[in-house]
């Protein structure tokens, strides 16, 4: 396994990391347009470009790790499969109950528009079956109606069928029985039983999840296989693994039988890598910020470990998978800046120009001012992208700001910093909602900036933050590439048990968490993951009783200690502790993970602060009202110990970082750029 490849597909560039871990600490790094007619295509472009770059054949690839946004893609675009529904004798309109909420203000229901559920009416069978709460059979499956449903449904032109019964989280033996008739009639015919994919208690949030596997599944199955096909005709001899949206792996069979799990796929890369520089770089505690053309992703990570949620949102559904605990709102480098007639004031977003025509420096017909144009009319974008593939147009970006300049009374470098002062505080508040809202001070934690425009940003909203060092990775425009490297395998398994924590019994906990964690290990056993590498832990979700949400709450084997832990989450979370109330276990859940060597990362000592050497141009770049002679250093030529003060431009190949008056940036020896604040500056 010499050379490790990570693959990130993404709505305007496919990203490619290449790592050599037999040869030192060696890497390649490509981008590639993005090809969302078939993003195979630019998945194999880019292959066969970086193993040109690196001198190797692509059967010299040991292993390779893709992050897709295919299942994502095939929800928003409702180009998923029509799926069949067997649940049981009751129940056939489960999925159009759902949950009910209210979608706006005041009469916001009204004019609603109701999501069509990922199966019809027409396409759901009830089955004469019935199981109690406590697993026990009261009605056994009848074969020959449920055989009849099957046909019925295959027949009407179904691709692929779900199974959710009444308490199968409890015992699944029905689903599976159910599952094993539409094998015998009709062989390899795709079928997603709801106990496997979530068993947990409540119907609907489990029908829906599993309704949605078997949306996505047949096209994710699709896009793994040709794709897996295709890289071996190529000649790539490894394995093609899967990112999972809780920041793990999971292998091609996985990937296309479950394929709901890696509907977050994509950000979960950035967080990952961002994690495994941060943690390197000394900084376990850190909020991500991700900042691409059409939106920003922010998360929170603690302790060196993401945080991960257990319920996710993909167009109108809510489904219930792990999944890192991602924010995104709508500001990145396309988001286009508008004066709306009636408030005369200035908004940026959500609306965004795309990469087709894009902003308009960029020369493809666009001519609305968005967020890039700002930055090319201030000067911290250089004229030149992408090491010199990309031209930019200075005086199209000067007359589509101006439109705003003269929409509200301004200079076009007023309107320009006005924009960007308005982007800012809008992806401030994004990384609010993750920090003060849930009860953590943002004070406590670095900021680490990715993505093309994140350290472009990163800096002016850092400073809103209080958020420091930032820290800006090598290569921040892949990261989400090598985060698809530093995945470990990882997979739940989940029971539900209704206990107040004083009831509970320490013989039944301890009985549960044996059989999850028997059933991780067998997992990893049956993925080939060398003991030595496997770990289990445990989380408990809990709540107060009578509460309809609950909190996952680290556990380790004693149940004595959840009362306070759990106590303390909620306080930490929601402000109040409720000590009068009694609390609840509601899932027991173990994680089994599969630890997989990091690739070797260049490192070095500290050498001469002095970074006049690396500088490559200089300009009179805008800081605060003023135009400034400022240095613009190749990042290529910076070292660990460079210092740079502030104001300071830093190009590369993928990304420009922005180091403000008033602060300083220095190389460490992971290479990574760290912004402070210069000293007596608060």
């Amino acid at each position: 396994m010499a050379y490790r490849l990570g693959v990130d597909v993404g709505g305007t560039f496919t990203d490619l990391f290449l790592v050599d871990e037999a040869g030192g600490p060696r890497q390649w790094r490509v981008k590639t347009p993005s090809t969302p007619a078939d993003p195979s295509q630019g998945v194999l472009a880019g292959v066969r470009r970086i193993c040109a770059e690196a001198g190797i054949g692509p059967e010299a690839i040991g292993n390779l790790v893709h992050g897709t946004t295919v299942a994502t893609n095939a929800v928003l675009e409702s180009k998923g499969a029509r799926v069949g529904l067997i649940t049981t004798r009751g129940f056939g309109q489960i999925l159009h109950l759902a949950r009910s909420q209210t979608p706006g203000p005041l009469a916001g229901w009204i004019i609603m528009v109701k999501p069509d559920p990922p199966a019809s009416l027409a396409d759901t069978r009830e089955a004469v079956e019935r199981m109690d709460a406590r697993g026990e059979t009261l009605v056994p499956v009848d074969r020959e109606q449920v055989s009849e449903a099957i046909r019925e449904l295959v027949g009407s032109g179904v691709e692929s069928l779900t199974v959710s019964l009444i308490n199968a989280y409890v015992d699944g033996r029905h689903e599976r029985e159910i599952a094993a008739l539409v094998e015998e009639l009709y062989p390899g015919f795709p079928v997603t039983i709801s106990s496997d994919v979530l068993p947990e208690f409540r119907e609907y949030e489990r029908t829906l999840t599993a309704c949605m596997n078997s949306y996505v599944r047949p096209h994710v199955a699709a896009y793994v296989e040709g794709l897996q096909s295709s890289l071996q005709g190529l000649g790539v001899r490894s394995e093609l693994d899967i990112l999972r949206s809780d920041a793990g792996v999971m292998t091609p069979r996985e990937a296309s039988r479950n394929p709901v799990y890696g509907v977050l796929s994509g950000p979960s890369g950035g967080v990952a890598g961002a994690l495994h520089v941060a943690a390197r770089a000394g900084f376990p505690d850190v909020l991500t910020f991700d900042m691409g053309g059409t939106s920003t992703d922010v998360s929170l990570c603690q302790g060196g470990e993401p945080t991960i949620g257990r319920e996710t949102t993909i167009g109108q559904f809510h489904i219930k998978v792990p999944s890192v605990d991602v924010h995104t709102v709508g500001a990145g480098g396309g988001s286009i800046a508008h004066v709306p007639q009636l408030t005369r004031a200035l908004r940026v977003g959500p609306e965004s120009a795309g990469a087709d025509p894009g902003p308009a420096a960029y020369g493809k017909g666009g001519t609305a001012p968005t967020v890039t144009d700002a930055n090319v009319v201030v000067g911290h974008l250089p004229p030149r992208l992408i090491g010199g593939e990309m031209e930019l147009d200075p005086e199209a970006a000067r007359t589509a700001v101006a439109q705003v300049a003269d929409a509200i009374g301004l200079s076009v470098d007023q309107a320009a910093e006005g924009i960007l002062a308005i982007v800012n505080e809008n992806m401030a508040g994004a990384l609010r909602v993750i920090s003060v809202q849930r009860g953590h001070d943002p004070r406590e934690f670095a900021l680490v900036a990715f993505g093309g425009a994140g350290p472009l940003h990163a800096n002016a909203v850092a400073e809103l933050m209080g958020s420091f060092p930032v820290i800006v990775p090598p290569s921040p425009g892949l990261l989400c590439a090598l985060g698809d490297l530093v995945a470990d395998f990882r997979n739940e398994f989940a029971q539900t048990l209704i206990r107040l924590t004083r009831e509970a019994s320490a013989v039944e906990v301890e009985r549960i968490l044996d059989e999850l964690e028997g059933r991780a290990r067998a997992w990893m056993d049956a993925e080939s993951i060398a003991a030595e590498r496997q770990s289990v832990t445990f989380v408990a979700d809990m709540r107060y009783h009578g509460q309809g949400y609950e909190i996952p709450v680290p556990l380790e084997r004693d149940v004595a200690v959840l009362d306070g832990r759990f106590n303390a989450l909620h306080e930490q979370l929601y402000g109040f502790r409720m000590p009068d109330t009694a609390s609840e276990i509601v899932n027991l859940r173990a994680i089994g993970a599969g630890v997989r060597p990091s690739p070797e990362l260049p490192r070095a000592g500290r050498g001469d602060a002095d970074a006049a050497a690396a500088i490559a141009d200089r300009g009179e770049i805008l800081f605060r009202g003023e135009r400034r002679p400022t240095p613009v250093y190749d990042r290529a030529a910076l070292r660990p110990g460079h210092r740079l003060a502030g104001p300071a431009i830093v190009t590369e190949f993928d990304s420009t970082t922005v180091v403000l008056p008033g602060y300083a940036a220095e190389v460490d020896e992971t290479f990574c750029i760290l912004i402070r604040p210069e000293e007596g500056r608060a």
